[in-house]
């Protein structure tokens, strides 16, 4: 759906929620390229959150850390090398569950989050990869 089909719909309020990583705010070497593809999401959500906010739409991004899921388990990133980085530098010491990442993204979808928008929200147990 185009931002323009998604911001009709809202009818003039509502909340966005883009899907970034940690790695735009702390990339890994050789992972340049998702970085870099992760930080567009970060600057994209800015600039919608300038473009929508006087529609009272908010967009936020949500910057998870290593979550287990399917795409981690097919991509080789949820065990071995890249899991022992990755909780080396997280300070809660665990891989994500869909879970902690369903329950900040309610909270930026309620009325409770109503003064947040343009914000990249790290959701990774404090990790700095």
């Amino acid at each position: 759906m185009s931002k323009q089909a998604a911001a009709k719909s809202m009818n003039g309020s509502g909340s966005m929620i883009n899907v970034s990583s940690v790695a735009s705010l702390t990339p890994v070497p050789s992972g340049s390229l998702y970085s870099g593809t992760k930080s567009a999401v970060d600057v994209i959500t800015r600039s919608l959150a300038l473009e929508l906010g006087p529609r009272n739409i908010r967009v936020n991004s949500l910057a998870p850390g290593l979550v287990e899921s399917e795409g981690t388990r097919a991509a080789g990133t949820s065990e071995g090398k890249f899991k022992d980085f990755a909780l080396s530098r997280t300070p809660l010491g665990r891989v994500g569950t869909p879970e902690d990442i369903a329950k900040v993204a309610v909270f930026l979808a309620s009325d409770d989050s109503g003064w947040i928008t343009g914000e990249v929200l790290p959701v990774g147990g404090g990790a700095r990869l």
